[in-house]
């Protein structure tokens, strides 16, 4: 499956347009992390555990997503485009999506 974030794809030309895909997840973290992550906001820095979840839920929305575009058919992807969004405190939905096409 070629994944991309641009409208077409070098080298190849689209020959038919499926639709629109998407993949999404709402991932959380252990209170315990929320804890640590409330300190990590007095002396600074990146909060590791937050960045590891959001990598994560990517990587699963991502998976997501090309699942439906397998299902429908095509080869390719393009004009992916990820967002996110706080649901409720440390929990955090990952979006992705972007047209499912067939390439030749």
């Amino acid at each position: 499956m070629i994944i991309v974030t641009t409208d077409n794809i070098a080298g190849k030309s689209i020959s038919k347009t499926l639709g629109i895909v998407k993949g999404q997840v709402v991932q959380t973290k252990h209170v315990g992390s929320d804890i640590a992550a409330g300190f990590k906001t007095l002396v600074g820095g990146e909060v590791k555990g937050y960045t590891d979840m959001l990598n994560r839920a990517r990587e699963i929305a991502t998976e997501r997503m090309v699942k439906e575009a397998e299902k429908m058919g095509a080869d390719a992807i393009v004009g992916v485009r990820y967002g996110s969004s706080t649901v409720m405190g440390g929990a955090s939905e990952m979006l992705a999506y972007g047209t499912a096409v067939k390439v030749k």
